[in-house]
């Protein structure tokens, strides 16, 4: 994987662990968990977009969303667990 890329995942990453720290509980959870989650969150997405019939637009704004659609079903899903 060239730096670039890395550079890529990890501010997409980064961005989207923060907007839905903003959505799921109000306030984000420090660079290296927004990373974490938004990462997460978008390999989430990546596998059940597809399966679900959506496909979206190609491009780096496209991504952020879908990482951070993705990051929010992880802490929704985090969260019930929690509360269990």
């Amino acid at each position: 994987m060239a730096l670039q890329a890395l550079i890529i995942w990890l501010i997409i990453g980064a961005l989207a662990g923060w907007l839905a720290g903003m959505v799921v509980k109000g306030m984000g959870f420090g660079l290296v968990g927004n990373i974490i989650i938004g990462i997460v969150g978008a390999v989430v997405a990546g596998w059940l977009f597809p399966r679900i019939g959506i496909l979206g637009a190609a491009g780096i704004v496209w991504d952020i969303i879908r990482a951070a659609i993705g990051a929010i079903i992880v802490l929704v899903i985090v969260g019930f667990i929690k509360r269990a």
